[in-house]
């Protein structure tokens, strides 16, 4: 499969300069993909982009971009394609019909100790596999909001997969989020770090735990919901446009409403609402078991059935829960 287009193939065609290609990639498009899937106001709002240049600049990156109609049997042949990540568990692997998808987007949510943050740690290192490995041949990104990241963890991993640790940790690209509007600059940088390398997978652990904070109350709702929106429309972006598989983690918050806590076995629900259940492609939902095993719900998903896969959180990252 070919990977995206630099943004600088766009000079030369239609009138495009040199100095309009970078004030692209100063605002985060680095790829033609990039500028082809954005709408036209967005690209008027770079200073020194006129209506005019944004139209030529749009229909340039149309050109080379296919953006039209094509037969479900094309899909088919890409989707069989696609490249998963293992997740260390067999058991879990099966579930997800192979492992993490690439191109888009999987949420993991649960409470605090169902092992969201290790199971993120063992995809930062089994991404950087060979593919028949179940790897994924890639570099990984990992943006961290609440200081949970833990480099050992990684290095217990690949020590597990007789992988060499300095160059594991070589490759894994960590950012700390302190805010919300820092969490979405750092995806600019992402893109810019992603069109140079290959990257196979981007964790954002967690996407919500900075706009719990930054944003309090009914009055800051709306404002919130659509800082979240941007923000996950970015990532989409990111999976779209490199074809990396982006994991997040979600919180849970409990229903205390009486009627619907009363009826339902398990009163816990991600938190995000409707905007970031939209925004996934396939939505976990991990609990705790007995011990060290977890468990692991397909929660929704385009096409995985809604089922369930026991797991272990071992001294070495997922594995298989030991009966």
């Amino acid at each position: 499969m070919a990977g995206p287009l630099p943004v600088s193939r766009l000079e030369g065609f239609g009138g495009i300069s040199a100095g309009d290609i970078k004030k692209l990639a100063e605002a985060g498009f680095h790829t033609i993909e990039a500028v082809a899937f954005t709408p036209k106001k967005a690209l008027i709002e770079i200073k020194g982009i006129s209506e005019a240049k944004a139209d030529k600049i749009l229909a340039e990156a149309s050109k080379l971009v296919p953006m039209g109609f094509r037969t479900a049997t094309d899909v088919h042949a890409r989707r069989s394609e696609l490249v998963h990540l293992t997740t260390g568990s067999t058991e879990l692997d099966k579930l997800l019909g192979g492992g993490i998808e690439t191109g888009s987007i999987t949420e993991l949510f649960g409470e605090f100790r169902t092992g969201k943050t290790q199971l993120c740690h063992t995809l930062a290192v089994t991404c950087q596999l060979p593919i028949e490995m179940g790897g994924g041949e890639g570099k990984c990104m990992y943006i961290d909001t609440e200081g949970t990241f833990r480099p050992e963890r990684c290095l217990a991993v690949a020590e597990r997969y007789n992988m060499d640790g300095s160059e594991v940790l070589e490759n894994i690209a960590y950012a700390r989020a302190f805010n919300s509007d820092h969490q979405s600059a750092l995806l600019i940088q992402a893109s810019a770090m992603m069109a140079e390398n290959r990257y196979a997978l981007l964790v954002v652990d967690s996407s919500t735990a900075l706009y719990r904070t930054d944003f309090s109350g009914r009055g800051e709702l709306s404002a919130r919901q659509m800082h979240l929106a941007r923000f996950l429309r970015a990532l989409l972006r990111l999976a779209d446009e490199f074809g990396v598989a982006v994991v997040m983690t979600n919180q849970v918050v409990a229903q205390v409403d009486g009627g619907a806590a009363m009826f339902s076995a398990d009163p816990k629900k991600p938190i995000g609402g409707n905007i970031m259940a939209h925004a996934s492609t396939t939505r976990l939902y991990l609990r705790k078991g007995r011990g060290e095993t977890r468990i692991c719900k397909v929660y929704d998903s385009p096409c995985l059935p809604e089922a369930e896969a026991m797991f272990a959180i071992t001294a070495d990252g997922i594995s298989d829960a030991q009966e």
